[in-house]
């Protein structure tokens, strides 16, 4: 496409005014990643380290679309879908559309941004500058206009995409490797937002497209106010962290039990469904966030384990293995979801320890058979490096072991 591309759109009659949301952008909102008030280090996209994608390739490699710079122009599986990419970015470009986008405006606003961009991915990316530019134009105005035509018809289906394509988007999108950042998508959507267009932000409207890799209770799944996003993944992550209020109960309920000596005892194995049974344990499904569990007395003293359930499906383990690279490869991320996966590591080993918990609700699945689920949860904590002291659940697994 290259230089073509360009020309031929510039080359329209593009009479349209540009809206006022170019102050708004040159703004606060500019930056997008929300990436707080003090310097954080600006590498956010990683290519997946050798060890943890052994385990499951498959996890880390895009099967139909490469957003971004490090699958881009690699198999053939990907360049049938560059003909869609490039059908969009001309939809929304053309003379024939009233939102008052210039394309040299939008181009100048990557170009601009091409640094901060780069400085994302931790590998060297070995492609010029005009190249790297126009990736980010075409594979970002591809992502913004699909959320807006999902938003359209209420994220059931886009007319432009084959039916079978968008849970393999949704899959492809949300892996470590396959990511723009944050901020280049963010100056796209506010650029070529039209004056007619609904106050929903980029953030909400991503949240809903990867609404299906969450909860099915529809009471968990409620956008939280307090979300980082750097880009979609870390977007989806954050969203499913444990809140303030959750954290702050946990806090509470541990200074009722007793944790004298618990810190020299501290392990990163939680003891399966069957043994905390046989020792008295009840186990009763929560209505809090995925990651939240909890250990409170009941009855007679009984110790009850409250875990929110877990749907899993076929591309629950995809979604898992990209948030435990980030939280692997990124310093500021604390290990909430390696922890989290750990936890069940101990908690299921063997398909009776899936047949009890789905009888008590926490498991949910669609593989077929029980020891599936074992199997898929065993291998998600395999190759990663984990000390049980930076676990948000230590002094929980350590008190469920006494």
């Amino acid at each position: 496409m290259r230089n073509t591309l360009f020309c031929r759109l510039l080359s329209q009659t593009i009479t349209r005014t540009f809206h006022s949301i170019t102050e708004k952008v040159d703004g606060g909102d500019l930056q997008g990643s929300n990436w707080g008030g003090k310097e954080r280090h600006p590498v956010c996209i990683y290519k997946v380290p050798m060890d943890i994608r052994g385990v499951e390739p498959k996890a880390y490699s895009p099967r139909i679309i490469s957003i971004g710079p490090y699958h881009h122009g690699e198999e053939e599986r990907l360049q049938k879908m560059e003909k869609l990419k490039k059908q969009s970015f001309h939809r929304l470009f053309q003379s024939t559309q009233p939102n008052g986008v210039k394309l040299d405006t939008v181009k100048n606003a990557m170009e601009e941004l091409e640094q901060e961009a780069r400085s994302c991915y931790e590998d060297e990316i070995k492609i010029s500058r005009e190249d790297f530019v126009e990736m980010m134009l075409v594979d970002g105005c591809f992502v913004i206009e699909l959320l807006r035509e999902l938003k359209q018809h209420i994220f059931r289906y886009a007319p432009s995409i084959q039916r079978w394509m968008l849970p393999t988007l949704r899959r492809d999108m949300i892996m470590l490797e396959n990511q723009l950042a944050f901020c280049v998508l963010q100056k796209l959507f506010d650029l070529t937002s039209c004056s007619t267009e609904s106050n929903t932000s980029l953030r909400d409207q991503a949240l809903h497209f990867f609404a299906p890799l969450r909860q099915r209770d529809p009471t968990l799944n409620c956008i939280s106010k307090e979300v980082t996003r750097r880009h979609f993944l870390d977007l989806f992550r954050s969203n499913i962290l444990p809140t303030v209020e959750e954290k702050n109960k946990r806090s509470d309920s541990y200074k009722n039990t007793e944790t004298k000596g618990m810190e020299t005892n501290l392990t990163n194995t939680m003891r399966s469904a069957t043994e905390l049974g046989e020792a008295g344990f009840i186990i009763k499904k929560d209505k809090a966030r995925l990651l939240h569990i909890d250990l409170e007395k009941g009855r007679l003293n009984k110790r009850v384990l409250k875990i929110p359930p877990l749907y899993i499906d076929d591309y629950k383990g995809t979604l898992f293995r990209n948030m435990v690279a980030f939280e692997q490869c990124h310093r500021e991320c604390k290990p909430y979801v390696t922890s989290y996966l750990f936890f069940f590591d101990g908690l299921i080993n063997s398909a009776e320890d899936v047949e009890l918990l789905h009888h008590k609700k926490v498991i949910h699945h669609s593989l077929g058979r029980d020891k599936e689920v074992a199997k898929l949860v065993n291998s998600l904590c395999k190759e990663i490096a984990f000390d049980g002291y930076e676990s948000y659940l230590q002094k929980f697994v350590a008190d469920a072991n006494k």
